[in-house]
């Protein structure tokens, strides 16, 4: 049986959505899915573990706040906010797959907290602890952004453009040589490619989707907080990633939305939000190796 999984025309039912759930919580599901599907590019496809990607998502998520609260369009916010992670990128690649393992992690960790640190000392730009609220989301080709709607598959769009160049990656040769960097690197180099330099590349294309989704996210709530950058926000994002499925590509979306509308029930419910999300999580490891979408692909071969 083909495997279809990351074939962008699965996104279709993305479009009834907001029909069926609050449209801020549909649009959460697009960035927070973007960001795992970035994720999953670095650590599904070339087997780097990065526990510092919120930098990315954090730092275009303020940079399109400060460029929307300068009266920018909207497609300027968003295209400056992306452009800002991908420049951000530059420098922690260039250091962190120069290592591997934990210590590529550790690197990418401490980058993210030192973000962080700036996002909450620098107030006169990031408004530090109370973050930035307020700015406009002028509209942009008649649409008015100040229906939750419009938004919504506004960003439906900006998601279908960023899955495409993910999906196009992954099935380039440039992705099925990445992914053989992954299996065997030694093995890589010997045939001829550059470890290095295939990293360094998965890197900035991981980064700049994050940044892109980090975008969204700004876009459809109207206020940044210190949350963005906060290394739990990484930690969300790994999580999604591996209950989803790594290197199914789509199955990061599906484990963004499982934890968003679980996350949204049990809030409603009044229930312990970290315990149930921890437990599905635990069970999930156990009893779906291979994440979600990895399991029922798994089971529908077999047949």
């Amino acid at each position: 049986m083909p495997d279809n999984s990351s074939d962008p025309r699965r996104i279709t039912p993305a479009y009834a959505l907001p029909r069926l759930i609050y449209p801020v919580l549909a649009l959460d599901i697009l960035a927070w899915g973007l960001f795992a599907v970035a994720f999953d590019l670095l650590f599904g496809f070339s087997g780097l573990l990065s526990f510092g990607h919120a930098a990315f998502w954090g730092s275009s998520a303020y940079v399109t706040a400060y460029l929307l609260g300068q009266g920018q369009s909207v497609p300027v916010a968003m295209l400056g906010g992306t452009l800002s992670a991908l420049a951000l990128a530059v420098p922690i690649a260039f250091l962190s797959v120069r290592s591997a393992g934990i210590y590529f992690s550790m690197i990418t960790l401490a980058f993210a907290q030192m973000l962080s640190f700036l996002a909450l000392q620098w107030t006169d730009v990031t408004g530090g602890e109370n973050g930035l609220q307020g700015f406009e989301r002028p509209g942009f080709l008649g649409l008015d952004f100040s229906d939750s709607v419009t938004r919504y598959y506004f960003c439906l769009a900006v998601f279908t453009v960023g899955f495409y160049i993910a999906y196009r990656t992954v099935r380039s040769p440039f992705g099925q040589a990445q992914q053989a960097v992954r299996d065997n690197e030694q093995r890589a180099q010997s045939i001829g490619y550059n470890p290095a330099r295939f990293k360094f590349t998965a890197f900035l294309i991981s980064a700049g989707l994050a940044g892109l989704a980090g975008s969204m996210y700004t876009f459809g709530h109207g206020v940044v907080s210190l949350e963005v950058v906060n290394w739990r926000t990484s930690g969300e994002v790994v999580m999604m990633t591996l209950l989803g499925g790594t290197t199914t590509l789509f199955g990061p979306v599906i484990g963004a939305g499982i934890v968003l509308l679980l996350r949204d029930v049990l809030t409603t419910a009044n229930l312990p939000v970290g315990i149930v999300t921890g437990l599905v999580f635990v069970a999930t490891v156990l009893f779906f190796r291979q994440g979600v979408v990895g399991t029922v692909q798994h089971w529908l071969r077999k047949r």
